[in-house]
């Protein structure tokens, strides 16, 4: 029993390293510092810990706090940027957004997908304590807009009494740029309680969506958002 735990617990070890190096490689296509800078806040943090301890004393106790300091700070830095770098690769890319919102922490039930045109335009939804949020990502902010409506619609037939908030993922005015979209979701303002939000699952349940695939070849090979990162500043 003892052997399968340590077994297990060698895996698990294995997996996060192996996740770590693919992440690194991901990012450095498109942030070639990251590993330099994340090192260098690694030594910064310990070198600090060390002059402070050889003025203040005693030094040992000093590298002892300051190691798992740095190793946090550098973490943080580390997932921050890989993060940016994830998103500067898939940005602009059909079915970008659904890669963000894969993100979300617990509390949000995210379908990809829920409604597309033959220019690639998509729809994704979100459910959530602000009710639903249809997020359209495309070309062209006018055809985004009538795809939204038409879903709005759509979803409005179902669950004509609860609140549909539209969000268009892009850089022009009034639209919600990719890094900042499950930020953006996490402040929209808590409408319904959540009883109502798992009764409003079930009942979006019935509405004849036909699967709807992610195009291919669009999103960078590797370029996924890391599992459990944040947005910078949320």
């Amino acid at each position: 029993m003892a052997r399968n735990d340590e077994q297990q617990g060698s895996d698990e070890k294995t997996g996060r390293i192996a996740q770590i190096k693919q992440t690194y490689r991901m990012a450095r296509r498109s942030d070639r510092w990251i590993g330099w800078i994340t090192l260098g806040i690694l030594l910064g943090v310990i070198a600090l810990a060390v002059v402070v301890g050889m003025l203040l004393g005693p030094l040992w106790l000093w590298i002892i706090v300051g190691l798992p300091i740095a190793l946090l700070a550098s973490a943080i830095v580390f997932g921050r940027r890989a993060e940016r770098a994830a998103y500067s690769q898939i940005e602009g890319q059909p079915g970008a957004a659904a890669a963000a919102l894969g993100t979300l922490r617990r509390g949000w039930d995210v379908t990809p997908m829920v409604g597309a045109n033959r220019y690639q335009d998509v729809v994704h939804r979100a459910v959530g304590r602000p009710g639903i949020v249809l997020i359209g990502e495309g070309s062209a902010a006018g055809r985004v807009a009538n795809l939204l409506a038409q879903e709005k619609k759509r979803h409005n037939r179902v669950a004509p009494e609860m609140p549909v908030i539209e969000i268009i993922v892009g850089r022009e005015d009034d639209q919600v740029p990719l890094p900042q979209l499950t930020r953006k979701l996490g402040k929209l303002p808590k409408n319904i309680r959540p009883a109502e939000v798992t009764e409003l699952r079930q009942r979006l349940r019935a509405l004849s969506i036909s699967p709807i695939g992610i195009p291919k070849g669009p999103l960078p090979k590797g370029a996924r958002l890391p599992k459990g990162t944040q947005l910078p500043g949320r």
